[in-house]
């Protein structure tokens, strides 16, 4: 047997991270068990048939299910028991004080404990605040079986995968990060990314870095805060470009070509959204607040990208002169484009918004409109769900672009506009072009734009 075969994985939960993962590490050759508790979850998945919308998902299932180098545990303990290392992909949501809920890792480590029949490499991929880990390995050392002296480490390897693009950025990735305390257990971690590295093509040396667990789990939390300042330091720059008619896109253009900014996350709009960027945000100001540093930068990024939905429809209201007994169609429910996960989406709040203003909304999503009716049930005539987009917009007072999907950038706005009751777009995105979006005969307003 070689030093390959020897590594065996259990992936501990398949939603948007783990299941990516645990498909991207089978089809690197490693033998990999999906352990997921929901039993429906569970179903779907071994039939080959993924949970989710994940653009190349599908087709890397069915590959590694066909391949059997990807299974989904009909027993867990017994995947957990055959595993050498044991990734922890499940949920850390947000408390309503702000900090992360660590009970699902709390669950994960019991089960842990229960299976240790030999030495575990437990990896906690989950995006967590500092002293996660170390309450995870206390938390599995206290639960293991009286008597028995388990063998394990934990160690922490962030997730870095970007919802819409996520095979890419687990195929490609730009950095891999080991927080371990252990030789073992940096030398299994990089042996199990070695594959990965070398189909990538990018030397260890670049893209590896080996730090302590604590120090993983501040650089996770940082990254995420620092492009979620960054939105919302350019959507502050927005509304000041819309006090003095100026024009954001060109001032985000011109700073974002300074190598020392970068144009990343500097598109003005309607804020940040999503399971993550929110989230990990207010837990890091959470785990701050704890050890006694002020961390009132972030805070106020935080409350900047909380402003925005409440701005934006303000800014509806004044262009219809209030939006009661008004017609709007939403284009884009998701709180990016190439996903249908709408947790925490800026369109949550405009919706809610809208309709207790009294407006009629139809609503139309490429892929959220499934998950998005367990929020907002069909309830005709003030919301109902549009099979397109151009039927959304068919009598309305106006559309609102939410999402910035390729198909609203497709649709042929001159034919459009005669069968909208008043030819209104507010682009919450800034994705359609001004100039033709004019010349096709709509009054347009952007988010910052002249």
């Amino acid at each position: 047997m070689d030093e390959q075969d020897e590594i065996r994985i259990a992936v501990i939960g398949l939603g948007y991270v783990g299941l990516p993962t645990a498909l991207g590490l089978a089809d690197l050759g490693w033998p990999v068990a999906g352990v997921e508790i929901d039993e429906k979850k569970a179903r779907f998945i071994a039939k080959g048939d993924p949970p989710f919308y994940e653009p190349g998902l599908a087709d890397l299932l069915r590959r590694g299910l066909d391949s059997g180098r990807f299974s989904v545990a009909d027993d867990p303990d017994a995947a957990l028991q055959d595993a050498t290392v044991l990734i922890v992909c499940v949920g850390t949501p947000r408390r309503e004080d702000g900090g992360a809920d660590l009970s699902q890792i709390d669950l994960a480590g019991q089960a842990i404990a229960r299976n240790l029949n030999g030495y575990k490499l437990v990896v906690q991929k989950s995006t967590a605040p500092v002293g996660a880990a170390e309450r995870l390995r206390k938390g599995i050392g206290a639960a293991a079986q009286p008597g028995a002296q388990p063998e394990f480490d934990v160690a922490v390897n962030p997730e870095f995968l970007t919802e819409g693009t996520a095979l890419d950025t687990f195929f490609n990735p730009d950095r891999i990060i080991i927080g371990a305390d252990s030789p073992r257990a940096v030398a299994l971690l990089s042996e199990m990314h070695r594959p990965l590295l070398e189909r990538a093509g990018k030397p260890p040396e670049e893209t590896l870095l080996v730090t302590g667990v604590g120090t993983t789990e501040i650089i996770k939390h940082a990254s995420n805060a620092f492009l979620a300042a960054k939105v919302s330091f350019i959507n502050m720059v927005a509304d000041l470009c819309e006090a003095t008619n100026a024009d954001v896109a060109d001032v985000a253009r011109a700073i974002g070509m300074d190598p020392r900014i970068a144009p990343a996350f500097l598109k003005a709009g309607i804020g940040f959204g999503g399971s993550c960027l929110p989230k990990d945000v207010s837990a890091f100001i959470h785990v701050a607040s704890e050890h006694g540093v002020d961390f009132s930068l972030l805070r106020e990024a935080e409350r900047v990208n909380l402003r925005r939905p409440a701005q934006f429809t303000g800014a509806l209201a004044q262009a219809l002169s209030g939006v009661g007994g008004k017609t709007i169609a939403v284009w884009g429910l998701s709180f990016k484009p190439r996903t249908d996960d709408a947790r925490d989406a800026p369109s949550i709040p405009i919706v809610s918004a809208l309709l207790r203003d009294g407006a009629s909304l139809r609503l139309h999503d490429p892929q959220a409109m499934r998950e998005f009716q367990t929020l907002f049930p069909p309830n005709p005539p003030s919301l109902a769900y549009a099979d397109s987009p151009e039927s959304a917009a068919e009598g309305a007072d106006a559309v609102v672009i939410l999402t910035e999907w390729d198909d609203y950038r497709s649709v042929d706005l001159p034919s459009l506009r005669p069968r909208m009751a008043n030819p209104l777009i507010l682009d919450g995105r800034n994705c359609l072009d001004p100039a033709a979006v004019r010349r096709a005969g709509f009054d347009y307003r952007g988010v910052g734009r002249r």
